[in-house]
């Protein structure tokens, strides 16, 4: 293995495949590498622009087509927690990014490089020895899927059955915090996180959950337990962990077939309605019964095998606990907003860490109308056709008045952001799959059990 302290030397590979700087250096390398493209695009756009009798703003400048591309293809070549943290913040920073940010990030959803070969046979003669090949009757060196922090291969074991192992790249697991402390530095110094928001605590939470997600022996137990805890219900299937061929860098379980859950698109609206009905199912259940909440609704993360009507549940690395009373003071917002009482809406929503602003406060009339507005779909005992007309535009609307009152800063805690990340990835799938969900249904029975 190279050695820590020097850069990977890069070596050409196939089409769609980058060698992963590993070391801390190469890596820092790499992020040095990103900010000085930036300040030549930035300088080389400034020119133009003043050429041409225009004077552009520091934000124009940074915010050029030239420069997204820069920004995505370096954290996609870097993979690791650069990546994820550009991921999370597309997902969860929404009303924290200027939106030309948030549009580049987002394509990091679906941006990743494979390992070399090289690099793939020095991951697998760590974990299985130099011999790893005679462990399997066949070994598909080319990936199925890559993605922020390891890459999925087929395989079939010498007693014949089929299993995929999600291998890790090298040094993913050692250089998370350095990955999110260069990148939250290069967009702090850059401009493009607003000074007057404190985005320490999350980074902080952010480098715990990547160091849990680095960790694939903690992810097998949390696949492992969502088997357990589902095995009775026929709609959902949780593939078996392959443990012998498992460890803290390679993860394997059995091979289920399946196609893309966004397929279901196509079928028939009654199969639609079926499988977006049953996720909410499952979210509800995960926060209010469960306690436990896989929190990363990426589309990959799910298939469906048409042929069983199950829906396939993969990838449990960003698992999270919530306690009785983060679940509690959730169900008493809910309850409060479904009897359209502010008062104790704002009690809940201080009570889950929330800044609700001063009683008669604008901000506090601006927050009610965006609880409101978000909770509204689970008031009326109907069938909700998602998309919802108008939410995303209404919600957009509020968070351009919200970002003129420092009391919005305030970052709420983090399980409510990974909360509202699941959240809106389910709303996400439903308007996909253009599913009638009656949600309002779905957590009645809830209402009276906390």
């Amino acid at each position: 293995m190279p050695s820590p302290d020097k850069p990977d030397t890069d070596k050409p590979g196939r089409a769609g495949e980058k060698r992963l700087p590993a070391s801390r250096f190469g890596r820092f390398g790499q992020v040095a590498k990103l900010a000085g493209g930036v300040a030549g695009g930035m300088l080389a756009e400034g020119g133009r622009r003043l050429a041409s009798g225009k004077l552009p703003s520091a934000k124009d400048l940074l915010l050029t087509p030239g420069n997204a591309k820069r920004v995505t293809a370096q954290l996609a070549e870097m993979r690791g927690a650069a990546m994820k943290l550009g991921q999370m913040l597309s997902m969860d920073g929404g009303d924290l990014l200027p939106p030309e940010l948030a549009e580049i990030l987002s394509r990091l959803r679906s941006s990743a490089y494979a390992m070399p070969t090289d690099q793939l046979h020095k991951r697998l003669s760590r974990t299985f020895g130099k011999d790893w090949r005679s462990l399997f009757a066949h070994f598909n060196e080319t990936p199925i899927a890559a993605a922020s922090i390891g890459q999925v291969h087929r395989a079939k074991t010498l007693d014949g059955a089929n299993i995929v192992l999600k291998i890790q790249y090298p040094g993913v697991a050692k250089s998370i915090d350095s990955d999110i402390d260069n990148v939250a530095t290069l967009l702090r110094v850059a401009g493009l996180i607003p000074k007057a928001i404190d985005i320490q605590p999350l980074l902080d939470d952010a480098k715990a959950q990547l160091r849990a997600e680095a960790d694939y022996a903690r992810e097998a137990k949390h696949q492992q337990r969502f088997a357990n805890m589902l095995k009775n219900d026929p709609r959902f299937l949780v593939p078996k962990v392959e443990q012998a061929f498992s460890g803290h860098s390679i993860l394997a379980m059995d091979y289920v077939n399946g196609i893309p859950i966004e397929n279901v698109a196509g079928m028939s609206q009654a199969r639609r309605n079926e499988v977006a009905t049953a996720m909410f199912e499952l979210l509800l259940r995960e926060l209010f019964e469960l306690h436990y909440m896989q929190t990363d609704p990426n589309f990959a993360n799910y298939l469906y095998d048409a042929r069983h009507k199950k829906i396939i549940l993969l990838d449990f690395g960003a698992t999270r606990r919530f306690n009785n009373a983060f679940a509690k003071n959730y169900m008493q917002l809910f309850r409060a907003a479904m009897h359209s009482d502010d008062d104790a809406l704002c009690i809940a929503a201080g009570q889950v860490g929330y800044s609700v602003g001063e009683p008669g406060s604008a901000y506090r009339s601006l927050l009610l109308e965006l609880f409101n507005t978000v909770l509204a779909p689970f008031r009326n005992d109907e069938a909700l056709e998602f998309p919802l007309a108008g939410m995303m535009e209404s919600l957009g609307a509020l968070g351009e008045r919200a970002r003129a009152h420092t009391d919005f800063w305030q970052a709420p805690p983090a399980d409510a952001l990974y909360l509202h990340r699941k959240v809106g990835g389910m709303y996400l799938l439903a308007s996909r799959l253009e599913a009638h969900v009656n949600v309002h249904r779905l957590l009645q029975p809830w209402l009276n059990k906390l």
